[in-house]
């Protein structure tokens, strides 16, 4: 098992609820960012949630991970939905990985031309 995850949540939950108190004013524009997303209801919960656990998995955020698949659940996401959320990261990842190396090739030429 990577993490515990059933630890890690109210692990996370309660280090936020510490940072918030120290600084409630970030906290509240951090919860703000999170509100303004579902305002226009374009998308239903569980899709951002699976949209929010891709992208946490792109950004390699535990928490995140924790979080989001928390609240996929309680949003009806199933098992099956997520894997599929998961395989687009996965893609999507690989492609970025991609470009990311033709940019990479591109510094060298260009940095690599005789003077």
């Amino acid at each position: 098992m990577f993490n515990n995850w059933s630890e890690l949540l109210p692990t996370i939950q309660k280090a936020f609820g510490a940072l918030g108190k120290s600084n409630p004013k970030m906290v509240k524009a951090y919860m703000a960012l999170g509100e303004a997303t579902s305002e226009n209801n374009v998308l239903d919960a569980k899709t951002r949630e699976l949209i929010s656990i891709a992208i946490a998995v792109t950004t390699r955020c535990d928490g995140c991970i924790a979080a989001h698949t928390d609240s996929a659940i309680k949003a009806g996401a199933s098992r099956e939905e997520v894997t599929a959320a998961l395989a687009t990261a996965i893609s999507l990842n690989a492609g970025a990985a991609y470009i990311y190396s033709l940019r990479s090739l591109e510094a060298y030429d260009a940095l690599n031309r005789p003077a």
